[in-house]
């Protein structure tokens, strides 16, 4: 148990470094979070700063996802601690405890968490999130289309109780954390993609 609980911290405090917020001091000097959207993620990252920092995020942020369920699946052989670790990792990227619990969205995160959890159904959820994506260059609405058909495509192709109820939680972040950008789209106000404004 006590070996279950520190993996779920030790996952919460690696989802808390924020990489955007880390490259964005290293390249420039500046926090992402007073620039752009303010968000502390990839997206926010290529508008500020362009698409190799942007890339190194989004590959960061999802390798903390990846590390967190792995670390999970090394310490159990049960399926709910890697759930529960990459739900701290997620959580840790959104309310980081190094930044002052102000960090991003989580997404590509979860990419890394549920992509390492369950790989099909994460598949098919990511292509139609890539072409929503590409078909309207709302990388917001893409976010939440992805968020919403895991636990849809876990049930369908790959139920497993742990995974579900993980996805479902996970894609209750995801709509809190993009709470602004919902008002937004549905405001027809949404920045898109190569949109150098706050999203």
């Amino acid at each position: 148990m006590l070996l279950n609980i520190v993996a779920i911290v030790v996952s919460y405090l690696i989802g808390a470094v924020s990489f955007s917020i880390v490259i964005a001091k290293w390249v420039k000097g500046i926090d992402i979070r007073h620039h752009g959207s303010g968000n502390a993620g990839a997206t926010n990252t290529l508008r500020v700063l362009g698409k190799g920092p942007a890339f190194a995020v989004f590959v960061l942020d999802i390798a903390k996802g990846i590390f967190a369920v792995y670390l999970g699946h090394a310490l159990s052989d049960s399926e709910w601690l890697p759930v529960l670790c990459g739900l701290a990792a997620i959580a840790g990227h959104n309310w980081p405890v190094w930044f002052k619990f102000k960090g991003g969205k989580g997404i590509s995160t979860m990419v890394g968490v549920v992509a390492t959890l369950s790989f099909l159904p994460s598949l098919y959820a990511g292509i139609i999130a890539i072409l929503l994506i590409v078909l309207t260059r709302y990388v917001s609405l893409g976010s939440l289309a992805f968020a919403a058909l895991v636990p849809i495509s876990i049930a369908l192709f790959n139920y497993s109780l742990p995974l579900l109820c993980g996805t479902l939680v996970l894609a209750v972040f995801a709509f809190v954390r993009h709470r602004s950008n919902i008002v937004k789209l549905l405001q027809g106000t949404e920045n898109k993609l190569g949109v150098k404004k706050g999203a």
